[in-house]
């Protein structure tokens, strides 16, 4: 669904139905974490959802102020449930879930190779 900031999220939710105007994100609700609209202009999930859409790494998040008399912002750490491990870049991944494809990987003896 399309955020307050005009990002698609799959954990934002908004019921406009017969005048209704109810908005949660819940990725912030199940963390128990309170919500504002203004969170969804520098969250960073969106675009971690866009680059890696892998089944197995969970989003933990925080909120966090920059510096101290500053607006709360989302912060993201990421586990993966396959690999047992904490992720450190969330938007590329653990490394182990997609592994490079064969087609895509050039030996010695391929024609194409440059040499």
């Amino acid at each position: 669904m399309r955020t307050p900031a005009g990002k698609e999220c799959s954990y934002f939710y908004g019921d406009y139905y017969r005048g209704r105007q109810v908005e949660e994100c819940r990725l912030l609700k199940d963390a128990g974490l309170s919500w504002t609209s203004r969170l969804c202009q520098t969250c960073p999930v969106p675009e971690i959802q866009f680059a890696n859409s892998c089944e197995h790494q969970q989003l933990i998040p925080e909120l966090k102020r920059p510096i101290f008399f500053l607006r709360p912002e989302v912060s993201i750490t990421a586990y993966c449930t396959k690999s047992n491990q904490e992720v450190k870049e969330p938007r590329i991944g653990c490394g182990q879930c997609h592994p490079d494809l064969p087609q895509f990987v050039i030996t010695p003896n391929d024609p194409d190779s440059a040499d």
